[in-house]
Formats: structure tokens, C-alpha cells, sequence
């Protein structure tokens, strides 16, 4: 994702796309405080904390995360986040995470944040991404289909939430070759 911003229409509002700052820390943490907090159980971490939102960031600045974020009027109404280790065995696998506002779904800005991120992701050597939820998330396992992402596998019993319940995560991927692929038969689909 490149340092400018771009702007578009989307459900309404006039939408910017821009890189994640640290101007964005509070934004990002009222973002995440007003989601169901199920929305958020693929996440690796909780994006509701100053500690999690300050690391992630100091990520984004050293280049190890490539994060999106989609705003209007003050609000942030989506983000993402490209996680690479580019010190591992997995260095050309990169892992989506994407978080959209529930006023914001159905409008088209998942698939213009997703678009992005693929982008992002080539151009820093990506080869594979990953992509995880939980199965009845329908609505981010239709639009990630609709990009050519296939499940990979299903974690049993993978995350668990404050109140101790357990859910299974699904694991999608997408080789970039088979995105090629399809972009080349049927144009790329904003």
C-alpha cells in the first residue's frame, strides 16, 4: 500500500484509503470498541488496547505490517493489515487480516480494501496470503471466495472469548498465480 491516499465513493460517504498511522491510534481503538467483539475473534490480538495498537503500529513503521485504513468524516470504517515474516520459512506468505464496520458492509469497500491489499502484498514479494475467520463470518468468506481464495483448513476450537466460549477458525488462502490467473480470464473485479 503505497504512502498516498486515494479517495472513492462508498455507501454514501466519500471514503479516503491511506496508510495507518500514528495519528490513528485512537481512531483504530474506537473503530474496534464499537465492532462485535465475534468480528474480531480471528485477530491474532485485541485491537481494542493502547499496547496491541502501539505495537501495531511500531510494526507498520518498520515495514514488517502493511496496514490500510479506510475513513470519512473522522471515522475509521475499515482496516487491514498484511502481516509478513520476511526472516521465516514463510517469508513469501503474507497474512490478511480486515476488519470492516457493520454500517459499512454490503457497500463495496471489503472488496476495494481486499483489492488493496493483494496489491500491497505483490508488490512486497507476496507470493501466497492467508486469510482467516470463523465459519459463520458467510458475508468475509464470500467476498475472499470471490477473489479466489479457497479454504485451506478449518482450526477446531482455535480462539476463545472472554466468556469462554471456543469457536473454529476457517483458514483461506490464495496463490498469487492462481489470482493471475483469474484476473486474466475475467479482468479484475472491483
Amino acid at each position: 500500500m503505497t504512502k498516498h491516499s486515494s479517495s472513492f465513493e462508498c455507501g454514501g460517504h466519500m471514503v479516503e484509503l491511506s496508510q495507518l498511522s500514528r495519528d490513528d491510534a485512537q481512531k483504530a481503538m474506537d473503530f474496534a470498541a464499537a465492532l462485535p467483539l465475534h468480528d474480531m475473534l480471528f485477530l491474532s490480538r485485541d485491537i481494542r488496547h493502547p499496547k496491541v495498537v502501539s505495537a501495531w503500529i511500531d510494526a507498520v513503521e518498520d515495514g514488517s505490517i502493511t496496514s490500510l485504513v479506510a475513513h470519512s468524516g473522522g471515522q475509521i470504517h475499515g482496516i487491514t493489515a498484511l502481516v509478513t515474516d520476511k526472516l521465516g520459512w514463510s517469508h513469501h506468505v503474507a497474512d490478511l487480516r480486515m476488519v470492516i464496520s457493520t454500517a459499512m458492509r454490503g457497500h463495496g469497500l471489503g472488496r476495494k480494501m481486499l483489492l488493496e491489499s493483494l496489491k500491497a502484498g505483490e508488490a512486497s514479494g507476496a507470493e501466497k496470503f492467508i486469510a482467516r475467520m470463523t465459519p459463520d463470518q458467510r458475508g468475509a468468506i464470500a467476498l475472499f471466495e470471490s477473489a479466489g481464495f479457497r479454504a485451506e483448513a478449518l482450526l477446531r476450537d482455535h480462539v476463545k472469548d472472554p466468556d469462554g466460549e471456543v469457536y473454529d477458525l476457517v483458514v483461506m488462502s490464495l496463490h498469487l498465480r492462481e489470482y493471475r490467473r483469474m484476473q486474466a480470464a475475467f479482468g479484475e473485479r472491483e
